[in-house]
């Protein structure tokens, strides 16, 4: 018996086709629609259109409006897994946003292209196909929100684009992907220990993000201050540090109740309080700023976002990122 999978449309290079003059545009209508009888021999489609949006244009919002969307539909009628499609550009938001906010066991598995539909070796079909393929998987199932590009399957917690144009561009440097896809099978070889849900009901909360450079200035931070933010990030150098220039304005806007999460800037390793120089990470711990634990600087974003806006009883923010 076929398993029954809900797809739904979010616009995205995948969606959009090259126009004559060599820009890529959306289309009035999503190629894809068109495109689900070839789906039929994997599942049994349930499909339809969220937004047609390029990925740029998505935000909370919209990411709070697709989580509701599927918690809808599932609670509605039987069905054994969502396919998203979606742009590349915050493909890997999306999909964070979701991690933290669905608490379903059935597989949520989102995927892109990296050329448009009419370009010549255009990969969003293909893609489509492996991911419908991920998510009739029975093992799929309890894995958290995944991402398929590529003949890969990849953790929604851990993957990022690394490449502007790459048809591979999704990768999950430290970790590498948790699944590989060959035409006759879907090869999982590890799996998540651990998954975090946060309840939601709505996004009041606003959170920025600052990328940390030599010679900082401290007036970003009080534009953060007078622009009434409920949260930063902080892309810190190295292990989780900042220029001396900037620690008084951490230690206002934590003094002020409005926390202050750093991550690293680098591509690979764990920001941690290590350094207890004027700016070290030691130090800016001390002073009460918070460390995120193998995340980068968006999704530590969204995590932030998600947890200042949790319902009911707030969260220890100290705990939810370690």
């Amino acid at each position: 018996m076929k398993k029954t999978i809900l797809l739904i449309h979010t616009g995205g290079t995948i969606s959009m086709a090259m126009s004559d003059e060599g820009a890529v545009m959306p289309n009035e209508e999503n190629p894809l629609m068109q495109e689900s009888s070839k789906l039929d021999s994997l599942a049994s489609i349930i499909e339809m259109e969220a937004f047609n949006l390029p990925s740029p244009h998505i935000t909370p919002k919209e990411m709070l409006m697709l989580r509701n969307l599927i918690i809808d539909k599932v609670s509605e009628e039987k069905i054994d897994g969502v396919v998203i499609t979606h742009g590349t550009d915050t493909l890997e938001e999306t999909a964070y946003f979701l991690e933290l906010t669905t608490d379903l066991s059935i597989p949520i598995v989102l995927t892109g292209a990296m050329r448009s539909s009419n370009e010549l070796g255009a990969d969003g079909i293909y893609n489509l196909m492996e991911a419908v393929r991920v998510a009739v998987d029975e093992e799929a199932r309890e894995k958290g929100v995944l991402v398929v590009m590529n003949d890969e399957v990849h953790l929604a917690v851990n993957t990022t684009k690394t490449s502007t144009s790459s048809v591979n561009t999704f990768q999950s440097p430290q970790y590498g992907p948790i699944g590989l896809i060959t035409k006759s099978r879907i090869l999982f070889h590890h799996a998540p220990i651990r998954r975090q849900y946060v309840d939601i009901k709505g996004l009041s909360k606003r959170v920025a993000m600052l990328k940390v450079y030599a010679g900082m200035e401290v007036d970003l931070l009080d534009v953060v201050l007078a622009c009434k933010y409920d949260g930063v990030v902080l892309e810190g150098l190295g292990q989780g540090n900042v220029p001396p220039t900037v620690v008084k304005g951490i230690e206002s806007l934590i003094e002020r109740g409005i926390p202050v999460v750093l991550v690293s800037r680098c591509f690979n390793g764990i920001a941690e309080g290590v350094y207890g120089y004027v700016g070290g990470g030691k130090m800016l711990e001390d002073l009460g700023a918070i460390f995120a634990t193998g995340i980068n600087g968006q999704k530590a974003r969204l995590k932030l976002l998600i947890g200042l806006n949790k319902s009911g009883t707030p969260l220890h923010l100290k705990d939810f990122f370690m």
